[in-house]
Order: structure tokens, then sequence, then C-alpha cells
């Protein structure tokens, strides 16, 4: 009888999770939704898109930019600085994402920005994005950009 219970659970409810996606592929998803509004965030629809991942109070750590403590600050850093002059390549490889409970996901990587106008890609770094889910709706509270030098 206990094989038969087991049985019929695990045939019932496997449905349940056939259409559920892993947080890895979920959150890659996410990221790249992301980072096409930034690299044509100097469309102002793709700025606001851009910011739309973000929460009002998300703080943006850069070794190299300093700290912004909320996303009006960050989006016209964003636009003053970014937009227009570079874009951002994943290195897909080095994507992670971790579960938080009751809370979102941690993604981690490396990624690269190339300039625009030369075409040249030297800016390798890693990051750090704290993400929180709230009725299915995922935004960003925190961001880490760290360790920016030249690809090796």
């Amino acid at each position: 009888m206990n094989k038969l219970y087991v049985l019929l659970v695990t045939f019932f409810s496997a449905p349940l999770f056939a259409n559920e996606v892993p947080l890895v592929d979920r959150m890659m998803s996410l990221d790249t939704q992301v980072f096409q509004a930034f690299n044509n965030c100097q469309n102002q629809q793709d700025l606001e898109k851009h910011a739309s991942y973000f929460s009002k109070n998300v703080e943006f750590y850069h070794d190299n930019g300093g700290v912004t403590w909320d996303r009006k600050t960050m989006i016209s850093n964003t636009q003053k600085f970014a937009c227009g002059n570079f874009t951002r390549k994943l290195i897909s490889a080095s994507f992670k994402a971790y579960p938080v409970k009751d809370f979102g996901a941690i993604t981690e990587g490396v990624h690269i920005f190339c300039q625009n106008k030369t075409q040249e890609c030297e800016g390798k770094a890693n990051f750090v994005m704290v993400w929180r889910n709230i009725d299915n709706k995922w935004v960003i509270t925190r961001v880490l950009s760290y360790g920016h030098g030249k690809n090796s």
C-alpha cells in the first residue's frame, strides 16, 4: 500500500514541477533583460526599462565609481557615463544563481564592458546582484561591481 501511495503522489505531483523554470535559467533571463535595456539606454524607453529592474532604494557599490544609495542617482550616473558609450557582455559560463529563502536570489558572475566607439572590450569585472521577488516581480536591491581591470 505504501508503494502505491508513493507512486500516486509522485505521478500526480510531477506536473506541478514540470513547468517550474530552474532558478539559474530564470535569473539568467532577467540578467539578459536588464542588460539589453542597459546596452540601448541612450533611448529613453530603454533607460526607463533598465531602471524598472531596480528597487527605489537600490544600493550600488562600484569599486571605481563609489557608492550610490538610490535608483534615481544610479540611473542618472548610468545615463551620464554609460549610455551610448558602453555595452555589457556577460561571460555566460561564469553566471551563477542562489536562492535566498523567503526573499529572492543572489546572482554572480563576470562581465565585460565594451567601448561603443572603438569596439574595444577591455573592462572585465566581477558582479553580485541581490534580487527580491515581490509577487512574482523581481527587483534588484543591491549591486556589487568590483575587480575592474583588463581582460586576461
